[in-house]
């Protein structure tokens, strides 16, 4: 398994950043290629030639490609050596898939686009946040939170006790959630999920990716 690999995103996306930390968890070495897909004209020519939907993240193992990050962090999981990232135990892995739907259908607009984009990332730009879309988002926060924390149940980990790619699924939201008021706010109103958090937070694999 020597051949070479390499991710094609930004260094902001969400969904790069959780193959990154599959990546960093399994302990592979890998170039970051930059594309920049809200660049003037839209995706770069070359880039839509590897995606057609002219998306990130995009994955190269040797002469194998891939795009769709769900199919990327399960192949980063199944095809090196390292610890495993989907749980053995039919129910927890059961468990660790609802979660990552959790977080594509539900979590990742309303935490990071609605909240996080408009609360943060607009007045950095100079911009003033969207506050009826902030507001509208906050119901819909509030149950992904809940349900996490329901999910986890008594676990140190989201799908079970061992860390899993739905950890690395909410992680990646999550730290961008918090940034803003809103999101500290509510991440402290459900205690276990706050303590994963911080031991989430604290690993290498989170503070190399930064």
């Amino acid at each position: 398994m020597g051949e070479r690999v390499r991710l094609y995103g930004a260094t902001y996306s969400v969904y790069v950043r959780i193959v990154r930390l599959a990546l960093a968890e399994k302990g592979i070495d890998y170039q970051l290629v930059p594309v920049d897909v809200f660049a003037t004209g839209g995706p770069p020519p070359e880039h839509v030639g590897r995606h057609p939907f002219g998306r990130i993240p995009v994955f190269e193992h040797g002469d194998f490609a891939l795009y769709e990050t769900g199919a990327i962090a399960r192949y980063v999981d199944e095809a090196f050596p390292g610890p495993r990232l989907q749980p053995a135990d039919l129910f927890e892995r059961a468990r660790c898939n609802q979660l990552i739907s959790l977080a594509d259908a539900y979590a990742y607009r309303s935490l990071v686009w609605d909240i996080y984009v408009e609360r943060v990332e607009r007045p950095a730009d100079g911009s003033f946040p969207d506050e009826e879309r902030i507001a509208a988002a906050l119901p819909m926060a509030r149950t992904c939170l809940a349900a996490i924390s329901e999910l986890m149940g008594g676990h140190p980990w989201l799908a079970g006790p061992e860390l899993s790619l739905a950890d690395l699924y909410l992680a990646s939201m999550l730290d961008y959630f918090v940034r803003a008021p809103e999101g500290e706010a509510m991440m402290r109103e459900h205690g276990r999920l706050a303590a994963w958090w911080e031991r989430m937070a604290a690993r290498p694999s989170m503070v190399a990716i930064g």
